[in-house]
């Protein structure tokens, strides 16, 4: 063999002895900087299939990092602006007026204005991707820095809006190519993305508010397993990971366990399938759910705590209406005395429903206690509720049976068979969604279709009053001391528990957990506060 491939094969072999030796002396952890942070948050919704464009729901439902936006929001749940200076509606909230700043450029260096805000609200608005806009006409700069919303009907919730719907440059603003090379004027600016793996950002040295400590920031897109790999592996800052880990250890960092508004229940369809479909052709009504006895037997005989304590990992608090108890709207009224089998069969009974053949299920009128229960494949907690709920159901004479799916395939049994879904938002109006008779059976809305007009009454009394005023009304959709949408009144759903966020933090790293946000539905938002964030430790101290 030739002499010199031979030294040229040692060589290599040494190489990579060499490096394997400087790998395991460093405990396999990436270069990470002081100035820099490595976020794993997948949970923070996903990776962005259109990219970073707000108009096509990214930063719907947290801080856009990127863009700028008319208000935020403090743990408090008071309003804080951003871009706005100032903002104010008219008596009966029909029209808002804002003001904003003079002095924000975005990263191409060109002017913000009462433009771009007018520009983006409408754009928004008819991509139906972002905040919930369907109760505004439209949006006008009245001149620079100043902008009018006109709305199509009264709506104190509107205000909300304000706080998720980030600012793109109307000039140059493309929907083909924004999101994969995004401009804001948020206090970071786009940098790189890698899709399927992750997106680099950099500190905007020209952003207005208060500037983050941190230079650069890498979000990885990483789910479940690899979310918590990459703790393990000393990989990252910080990352959020599901529940299922919530009793886990790992040397090096501390877990951080937040509320969340998020909750989660299971659709209970209030009427029966006659044939009749929506607009898009999808079934609507199930025959087993549409007896109210099924609904209230289910309610009440469903031990809510056990599935805390099981499926939800000992950090599932309790619900029964869909409104997570950190809420100012939640109502107290609404709560039951659950996990009652014998109460819960004693309602199936008067309900005419029993077991005549034996095989453990009940029936009424030949038509069995079976249904089919759905929840998302990929997400842990969602298959454990549904288990859960089915083993449970089974002592009551209900057959539950359990898929595991996607989207893709629910959307054409939505509105027919019980669904696992998540709700939860700082802004109640996301009930005018869940429960307004109008929306039952659109897009995604109202899919127990509830149809119950005090209901409505409250909802629409709560968006003609004032923001703080209106929670009582909000509150009374649940139980108003005769109806509402919880156990006590339609049952319309199987409300079970809200979910907490599990972080795991670097020993270095501070994230200000007293001004951290209570997270919201649809993924965490870690980074609501990250202008607070601070290392407190070199990475080298703690490594």
């Amino acid at each position: 063999m030739n002499q010199k491939y031979i030294i040229g094969i040692i060589a290599v072999l040494l190489i990579a002895i060499i490096g394997g030796v400087l790998f395991m002396s460093g405990s396999g952890t990436p270069e990470r900087a002081d100035n820099e942070l490595i976020v794993s948050a997948y949970y923070w919704g996903g990776e962005p299939s259109s990219g970073f464009d707000p108009m096509y729901g990214w930063g719907s439902y947290g801080e856009p990092l990127i863009q700028s936006t008319l208000l935020k929001m403090n743990k408090n749940m008071t309003y804080e602006n951003d871009l706005a200076t100032s903002w104010e509606a008219n008596d009966d909230f029909t029209e808002y007026t804002v003001k904003i700043r003079d002095d924000v450029k975005f990263t191409d260096n060109t002017t913000l204005d009462a433009e771009d805000v007018a520009f983006s609200f409408n754009q928004a608005k008819s991509t139906g991707s972002t905040a919930d806009l369907s109760s505004m006409d439209n949006a006008t700069a009245v001149d620079k820095n100043t902008i009018k919303f006109t709305l199509n009907r009264p709506d104190s919730t509107f205000s909300n809006k304000m706080l998720y719907v980030g600012i793109v440059p109307s000039d140059s603003y493309d929907n083909e190519t924004y999101g994969s090379n995004p401009i804001g004027s948020g206090p970071y600016k786009f940098l790189q993305w890698d899709k399927g793996q992750q997106a680099i950002l950099e500190k905007n040295p020209d952003y207005y508010g208060k500037q983050p400590e941190f230079d650069k920031l890498t979000i990885l897109f990483k789910e479940n397993e690899a979310a918590f790999a990459s703790v393990k592996n000393h990989e990252v800052d910080m990352a959020s990971v599901p529940i299922s880990y919530a009793n886990e250890t790992v040397d090096g960092y501390h877990k951080f366990i937040s509320d969340s508004y998020d909750v989660r229940g299971i659709s209970l369809p209030v009427i029966p399938n006659t044939g009749e479909t929506n607009e898009d052709g999808i079934p609507l009504g199930n025959n087993v759910t549409a007896d109210k006895s099924i609904r209230e037997a289910l309610n009440y005989g469903i031990n809510r705590t056990d599935i805390g304590k099981g499926a939800l990992n000992g950090i599932g608090l309790p619900n029964y209406d869909g409104i997570a108890h950190t809420l100012p709207w939640y109502n107290k009224e609404a709560e039951i005395e659950d996990g009652d089998v014998d109460k819960a069969k004693q309602i199936l009974k008067d309900g005419g429903w029993e077991d005549t053949d034996g095989d453990g299920i009940v029936e009424k009128d030949g038509l069995k206690a079976s249904i089919n229960l759905y929840y998302t494949a990929n997400e842990h907690e969602r298959e454990a509720i549904a288990v859960a709920v089915a083993e449970q159901a089974k002592e009551l004479g209900i057959e539950v049976n359990v898929t595991g799916s996607n989207w893709d395939e629910m959307d054409n049994i939505k509105f027919s068979d019980p669904i696992v879904w998540g709700f939860g938002s700082s802004d109640p109006y996301t009930m005018y969604g869940e429960y307004y008779s109008d929306q039952a059976g659109i897009g995604y809305n109202n899919p127990a279709l509830v149809n119950n007009s005090v209901v409505d009454s409250h909802m629409e009394k709560a968006m003609s009053e004032p923001r703080e005023a209106s929670f009582a009304d909000w509150s009374a959709v649940s139980w108003d001391g005769t109806t509402g949408i919880s156990p006590k009144g339609d049952a319309a759903w199987l409300w079970v528990g809200e979910i907490k966020c599990v972080y795991f933090i670097d020993d270095s790293l501070d994230i200000s957990e007293d001004t951290f946000k209570i997270q919201p539905h649809v993924g965490y938002d870690p980074f609501g506060n990250i202008y607070d964030w601070t290392r407190v430790a070199s990475l080298n101290e703690t490594s």
